[in-house]
């Protein structure tokens, strides 16, 4: 697993090697060299302006025009969600276009679709409010028709009465009748449209402040208007309001504009109001076929937007992103060239020298760019090639905390362990079934819902779809260990290997059945299901199984910390740590192991409490009827010893061992020979990042002390937790024991199918929700603590940080 060991390397076991490179462009071909790069995607840039603001940099216009265009963009794809379109999908062919004629062209549409959006404001505008014009003439006539219609009647019913000489008859009115035309006061009104819900406060106020000296007569507009101000739809009413004198027109006036009413000009002449409608009419219709064909050249514009959206926006996102890029290369002394400093991996060298000569001769360059491998100082960033499989579990991994460079990675067992210990918490054949299906379907459809927009839970239940499927597959075949098919027990493999001796034998312990046959030969056999006996037998197998478990993934943590001490060449870390690590926890909980086997193997009924109790209050007795094996209490007393000399071997060696070696490095090294003055500004540099810190002796007991703490009583509490794998197991198998009891056998008792087909669906329900997505996500919370704080505490630091390489692909990602 070492560089140049006998065992071959593995991609998942070790990050990829890494290697600090400067690559010197020349300027000419500077854009498309980047470009190349980003589309390999195998180089990430260090920024070498780190001192200077984003308006200082060489490429601060260029990234303003990418934004100007990127807004433009924008502007587009608001349009088309307008419209109601969505960017095409099919590549369109034969519109190529450079970023200079791509930056004229999208100006052009602009201005073209902002002067038609204009435009069509304007016309609606007009339209609504010739619309609004049209239904005040309409019903103000009718207003006039009435009230004419009404003093018709009136003239004729008084000279009726004139002629019958009626005392009845009222004298105002004869008056009135009588008086002059030209003396008569002469009344104005305002007519217009005021919003429904305005309607009572407008009369109110109007009323008020002429003191009642105004009449109103008001119609409702059976449908809704469009207002030319808002554009939106307003339920209104057509009003008139007679009044008499200026002061009362002015206040008339103002309230109106007060509740946003629309007025318009009406006549009371007959002829004037026909001529009026007639000419409103036509013009409603001529502006009506402007609109359409207005909206018509619209949409076909937009369309033809949507159908390149997607070419111009990716052209635009890489344009940005690569001048970005150049805005972290330097320039050299002669102003003729940029340089840039990053991390790649060793395999890509080649690689990346292939898409630097290609830019060269697709650029005309005279001068070819330079690639130079630097000595670098600093971590370089961690580096994993992932597939879609293997990504979901790494993810689990980093999001504890990515490795540091070269560490031994977790995330390679993680793809085995983890599935496994869920399996455990969740064995169910029955219920892996249901898990697995679901989990099939999103994987079957993969590609079509890796395009599109999923909600927030499904987004991850989506990502982590292979996690899933090998948690289900297996919690399948823990299921057949544990025989449970939702909770009920099947002989799939065979007849079960005890019978009872007579019928009550259900209700008795494991004395009330025999022997028969041969060990059911694979998993719990099917007969202690249902027997008083069931419950302790399953705890006693469940809870040696998970300590078993448990003590072994810990010693594998240990294991891989040997080989992470070894690939960096640190035996110090070898010989006092991981050795006294191994002795100490495997001679308390490696021994208890060996006596849950030697018990299962031998049928003893010797008392493990009490055997690892006494070990340590009692070393010196006889065990008794608790001995399993010849030897044991002498074993118990080195296994004892063993450990108790562990602990200061792993706390007083280390220190010591450490200063001695920085004082035997750091000897003779007060004076140091001058070197070129890049070399002294590097050193500098990488001094004033920690490179020669002053060993603190105490800070590095205590450390030690801390450490040698927490692997002490971690041992115990960690292979405690792992305790979780029977509860939660436990936990799963009665709450499903529950649901098929209690829920469908109780309504298939009651001979009714409409009480049947309720049961059905709560045993449906109760399944789903509690079983397959709550007792899911707890399995898994509980399989990756114990991922993060059992397994890797034991050999993984955790304090690397990502390759985060220049690439068009992910800039796409990260913009959507």
């Amino acid at each position: 697993m070492g560089e140049g060991g006998s065992l071959p390397t593995m991609d998942l076991m070790r990050s990829e090697p890494m290697q600090l490179a400067r690559i010197i462009i020349p300027m000419e071909s500077a854009h498309r060299t980047i470009s190349y790069l980003g589309d390999l995607g195998l180089f990430q840039f260090k920024d070498l302006n780190t001192g200077k603001s984003p308006f200082q940099r060489t490429f601060a216009t260029q990234i303003k025009r990418s934004g100007e265009m990127a807004r433009r963009l924008r502007f587009f794809k608001d349009q088309m969600m307008k419209a109601g379109l969505f960017a095409s999908s099919w590549p369109s062919y034969g519109s190529e276009y450079s970023l200079d004629e791509l930056e004229v062209k999208l100006g052009e549409l602009e201005a073209e679709l902002t002067e038609m959006n204009a435009n069509t404001e304007k016309l609606q505008r007009a339209y609504n409010e010739l619309l609004e014009y049209k239904l005040v003439l309409q019903k103000a006539s009718e207003f006039f028709h009435r009230a004419q219609s009404s003093a018709t009647s009136q003239q004729r019913e008084y000279g009726d009465r004139l002629v019958e000489g009626s005392m009845d008859s009222p004298l105002l009115l004869e008056q009135e009748m009588t008086t002059d035309i030209s003396k008569q006061v002469k009344l104005g009104f305002v007519s217009g449209l005021v919003p429904r819900d305005k309607s009572m406060a407008f009369e109110r106020i109007l009323f008020r402040a002429t003191r009642g000296n105004v009449f109103l007569k008001q119609d409702v507009v059976q449908e809704p208007v469009c207002d030319p101000v808002q554009g939106e739809k307003v339920e209104k009413n057509v009003f008139v309001v007679f009044y008499s004198g200026e002061r009362a027109k002015n206040k008339v006036l103002k309230i109106c504009d007060a509740f946003g009413a629309n007025r318009y000009p009406f006549t009371d002449d007959i002829g004037k109001r026909q001529q009026m409608i007639t000419e409103v009419s036509g013009k409603l219709s001529e502006l009506k076929t402007t609109i359409d064909v207005g909206i018509l050249h619209w949409s076909s514009v937009v369309q033809s937007i949507a159908n390149q959206f997607d070419q111009w926006n990716n052209l635009v996102k890489k344009e940005k992103s690569i001048y970005h890029t150049l805005n972290t290369l330097s320039f050299d002394v002669t102003k003729k060239c940029l340089v840039a400093e990053g991390w790649c991996p060793v395999f890509a060298t080649s690689q990346i020298q292939n898409a630097l000569q290609k830019a060269t001769i697709d650029s005309n360059s005279q001068v070819g760019a330079i690639l130079e491998i630097l000595h670098a100082k600093e971590s370089p960033p961690t580096y994993f090639r992932t597939n879609k499989f293997t990504s979901a579990f790494q993810e689990i991994v980093d999001a504890y905390g990515v490795a540091k460079y070269r560490e031994a990675n977790p995330g390679l067992y993680t793809i085995v362990t983890f599935p496994f210990l869920f399996a455990v918490m969740f064995g169910d054949w029955g219920h892996g079934i249901c898990l697995f299906l679901a989990t099939l379907f999103l994987i079957i459809r993969e590609r079509k819902y890796s395009s599109q927009k999923l909600g927030d839970i499904m987004e991850m239940a989506f990502g982590g779809r292979y996690v899933i499927i090998m948690m289900s597959i297996f919690s399948i075949y823990t299921g057949f260990i544990y025989n449970e098919f939702f909770s009920v027990p099947f002989e799939l493999f065979g007849r079960s290997a005890y019978d009872c001796r007579d019928p009550s034998c259900k209700d008795a312990t494991t004395i009330g059945m025999i022997k028969v046959r041969e060990t059911y030969p694979f998993g719990v056999d099917p007969i202690w299901h249902g027997t008083r006996s069931e419950l302790p037998f399953l705890n006693s197998l469940k809870m040696k199984m998970s300590i078993l478990l448990g003590v072994a993934q810990m010693n594998l943590g240990i294991i891989l910390s040997y080989y992470n001490a070894k690939f960096f060449k640190n035996d110090i870390n070898i010989w006092y740590q991981f050795v006294p690590q191994m002795i100490f926890l495997n001679s308390l909980f490696g021994y208890l192991s060996l006596l849950i086997i030697v018990k299962w193997c031998t049928g003893s009924q010797a008392d493990l409490y009490h055997i690892l109790i006494y070990m340590f209050l009692s070393p010196m007795d006889d065990l008794g009827e608790n001995q399993l094996f010849w030897g044991q209490k002498y074993l118990q007393i080195l296994l004892l010893l063993s450990a108790l000399v562990a602990v200061p071997w792993m706390l007083i060696p280390k220190p010591l061992l450490l200063k001695k070696q920085y004082e035997e490095r750091h000897q003779g090294q007060t004076y140091a020979p001058l070197h070129s003055l890049d070399e002294n500004i590097e050193s500098e540099t990488y001094e004033s990042h920690g490179g020669h810190e002053e060993f603190e002796f105490s800070e590095v007991l205590v450390h030690q002390l801390i450490h040698t703490i927490e692997f002490v009583l971690g041992s115990v509490s960690n292979t405690a937790s792992y305790l979780r794998l029977w509860a939660l197991s436990l936990a799963h198998s009665e709450l499903s024991s529950v649901f098929y009891e209690k829920v469908l056998l109780l309504a298939w008792g009651y001979n009714s199918v409409v009480i049947l087909i309720i049961g059905i669906i709560v045993f449906v329900f109760a399944t789903v929700g509690v079983l397959l997505v709550m007792e899911t996500l707890s399995a898994f919370l509980h399989a990756l603590r114990l991922h993060w704080v059992e397994f890797q505490n034991k050999f993984y630091e955790g304090d690397g940080y990502k390759f985060d390489p220049f690439s068009f692909a992910s800039v796409g990602e990260e913009d959507d």
